[in-house]
């Protein structure tokens, strides 16, 4: 009856924490019963004694960089750096291959290239820039999970950010597709002013660059962009907010209605500016890491359920590009994927005493139910796609550099001390991860 019996583990959903065997048929879940009665001779079982069994992550903010730049992070290593940090859906950004995913016969390169090298599932996002309004619909069709803009300069030539035309147009088409429209919220305009009187200052160090993105240049494009929703009916998502004050106005246009919903990176509850000026170049990314202060509102937001989804926005780079005469020289990109759902379990569940289903919740069903996936995935139910994350909770490790599947071992996260460790990750129920295999 089974192809695979998943024995005597804790099942974790984003309601329940309970024990179960999980009988699992041609990819599916197939059956969820008492411990220990589930026979099955034939099939191949998986002892899940002492651990627990997360529904597959959903990352729907990565950067992986075919084709085009052949030298940055690939569908290959990138996949399977998601699959040893159970993950087993990915949503891939358009702007970081080259060119990029703009165009219809742009999106069907790299959707053959998935296809061809991607050891989880996947989802495409397309591009909304300055030249490309004519080319939604065909993007739409192709199947497009969305479609991706930038408020402010994305350091790549080759994707032009979106000004308040393009955005208004691109809203009010992308409404009419009954898509969605997530969006980097930063304000041009501010960050080029305070980086260029950084700059002219001679002020370089890695405080000066944070200043120079402050958090009141979020709100201020934020702001901007539910004025536009609610002027085109678009449907919104914001990515990678670094600030509960821009979650409080997320809030408040919830409450009026508004189609928004918002995420933001394990980096952002991870590090703060402190642990930046320690690491040096390697935790750069825009918008840049915060206050100590405001890494612990996030973790509130987290608990009062107002931030919809926890994304890595993995967006690593050669080596060469984390190097520059001053910081604001450098590659601004985390590499992380990787880490998120340890991340999640350390500072979360075992430090601030988040819920195991909450972490269920934020990691997998809010993103499949954001992005019309949950007939097939998200959660632990009978009918779903077995995307299964294993995890011993009690497993103390360092993070070091060899443990990594990125192309280039590079990560803020090498040397920090987690606890809680994936032992295995099954992909419509192949196991596609085991034990650093």
């Amino acid at each position: 009856m089974y192809d695979t019996v998943v024995q005597f583990g804790t099942i974790v959903t984003e309601k329940d924490v309970f024990q179960a065997d999980i009988g699992i048929r041609e990819g599916k879940v197939v059956a969820i019963c008492t411990p220990g009665s589930i026979e099955s001779s034939d099939a191949e079982i998986i002892d899940a004694t002492g651990l627990h069994i997360f529904p597959g992550l959903i990352d729907i903010h990565v950067h992986f960089n075919e084709p085009g730049r052949d030298n940055w992070e690939g569908l290959e290593t990138g996949s399977k750096s998601l699959a040893a940090g159970g993950v087993t859906t990915f949503f891939d950004m358009p702007l970081n291959s080259n060119p990029p995913t703009t165009t219809r016969e742009q999106f069907l390169k790299k959707l053959q290239l998935a296809n061809e090298k991607a050891v989880v599932d996947y989802r495409l996002w397309g591009g909304l820039v300055p030249d490309n309004l004519d080319h939604l619909n065909s993007l739409h069709e192709e199947g497009a999970i969305g479609f991706k803009a930038f408020m402010s300069e994305c350091g790549t030539d080759d994707f032009q950010y979106a000004d308040n035309v393009t955005l208004l147009k691109g809203m009010e088409k992308i409404a009419e597709l009954g898509s969605i429209l997530a969006l980097h919220a930063e304000s041009n305009e501010m960050i080029n002013y305070l980086t260029e009187k950084a700059i002219n200052e001679k002020r370089f160090s890695i405080r000066d660059y944070c200043e120079s993105r402050p958090i009141i240049s979020e709100v201020e494009a934020v702001e901007r962009v539910i004025n536009y929703s609610e002027l085109t009916g678009c449907n919104i998502h914001i990515v990678h907010v670094s600030s509960a004050r821009v979650i409080e106005r997320i809030k408040e246009a919830k409450a009026k209605g508004v189609n928004v919903s918002v995420e933001t990176c394990a980096h952002y509850l991870a590090f703060s500016i402190d642990e930046f000026e320690k690491i040096g170049a390697t935790a750069k990314c825009a918008p840049p890491l915060r206050e100590r202060e405001e890494v612990e509102m996030l973790w509130e937001s987290i608990k009062h359920g107002d931030i919809d989804m926890i994304s890595s926005d993995h967006s690593p780079s050669p080596p060469e590009l984390k190097k520059g005469e001053t910081i604001f020289d450098v590659w601004g990109g985390i590499a992380g994927c990787q880490s998120t759902l340890a991340v999640m379990l350390t500072e979360g569940y075992h430090k601030r005493g988040i819920s195991l289903s909450k972490i269920a919740e934020v990691t997998a069903y809010q993103p499949a139910k954001r992005f019309g996936l949950t007939s097939k995935k998200g959660s632990i139910q009978i009918g779903l796609d077995a995307d299964l994350t294993l995890v011993d909770l009690k497993k103390e490790f360092t993070l070091i550099k060899e443990d990594l599947y990125y192309r280039y071992k590079i990560s803020p996260y090498i040397g920090k001390q987690f606890i809680g460790k994936t032992n295995y990750t099954l992909s419509r129920g192949q196991i596609v991860y085991e034990n650093k295999k």
